[in-house]
């Protein structure tokens, strides 16, 4: 397929904007956590609690700097860069997708997780992560459908809201922890200093569960957020799919779920939870998609 300018150029695909409602459903418990975490400011320094919230997003936006997510995101993905044998096999892959999309080869980076797991995902604004296991068992021709599917991904701005997600989520995590932490704390101390009182015991019993009921809301909150955005982000992978297909990847992408199948991966979860903890669609139903794409491109 030739290159052409609308293949390989930005665009706000509808899952983009859907990705915005787990993002949307945690700033509320996003907002109370950075209170707490503002109250000791307020009370040495008079600082306003905008302040917080303000410094947390303008420190978010570094994140889709590529530079940065090169050298912090990619360490804390504990992703490498490829080895002298991997990068023979990536870089003619990875050239030829860049001319396919009509990109700059250098735009996006690949980079390589030590894993034994078939797997490959898109991060930041211009990281694409493959495992080593998808590097060595892929051909290359399928490779490069992998490829093209999380290329995509960054071109339909699949990634922007999932990255500021996990931005927002990580003080209400922080403060989770702290909750559990000091829960055990009270507790222990009730045992140990309170015992031979019943009233401080009770009291002791009530501030470890007021604490516990706490962590609680803010833990939930993470889960139901990562429900939501599993739910809503099975869409984008539908339209990876489909822009891999326009790009000309469709019978090697196809071929890489296959694979995927073979490893026993890829299969539809079964029951309520395992839905909810799915982010990708079942593979078979990818590659049937894939396969009537490729049979009436018009539609």
């Amino acid at each position: 397929m030739a290159p052409t300018t609308e293949l390989g150029s930005r665009r706000i695909e509808r899952s983009a904007l859907t990705a915005l409602v787990p993002v949307v459903a945690l700033v509320p418990f996003w907002l109370l956590a950075l209170a707490v975490v503002w109250l000791p400011f307020r009370l040495a320094a008079g600082v306003p609690y905008w302040i917080m919230p303000l410094a947390w997003l303008l420190l978010g936006v570094l994140l889709f700097v590529p530079a940065v997510q090169v050298a912090i995101i990619a360490p804390l993905l504990r992703a490498r860069r490829p080895s002298d044998d991997e990068l023979a096999v990536i870089t003619p892959v990875w050239r030829d997708l860049a001319a396919s999309a009509n990109l700059p080869q250098y735009l996006y980076r690949v980079r390589v997780i030590d894993s034994d797991e078939l797997n490959a995902f898109a991060c930041g604004g211009h990281l694409v992560i493959v495992t080593s296991f998808a590097v060595e068992s892929l051909s290359e021709r399928e490779l490069s459908g992998v490829l093209a599917h999380e290329l995509s991904h960054h071109l339909g701005l699949h990634t922007a809201a999932l990255t500021l997600g996990h931005w927002l989520s990580l003080p209400v995590v922080l403060l989770a922890r702290v909750g559990f932490y000091l829960q055990n704390v009270a507790t222990a101390a009730t045992d140990s200093f309170a015992a031979h009182s019943a009233a401080l015991t009770a009291l002791g019993r009530v501030a470890a569960g007021l604490l516990r009921a706490i962590s609680w809301v803010f833990l939930a909150a993470l889960y139901a957020s990562d429900a939501l955005a599993n739910l809503v982000g099975q869409s984008s992978e539908f339209e990876a799919d489909r822009r891999a297909v326009r790009m000309g990847y469709g019978a090697a992408l196809a071929d890489a779920l296959r694979t995927v199948i073979r490893y026993g991966g890829g299969a539809r979860p079964i029951g309520w939870k395992a839905r909810l903890a799915s982010s990708h669609p079942p593979a078979l139903t990818r590659v049937a998609r894939i396969e009537a794409m490729m049979r009436h491109p018009s539609r």
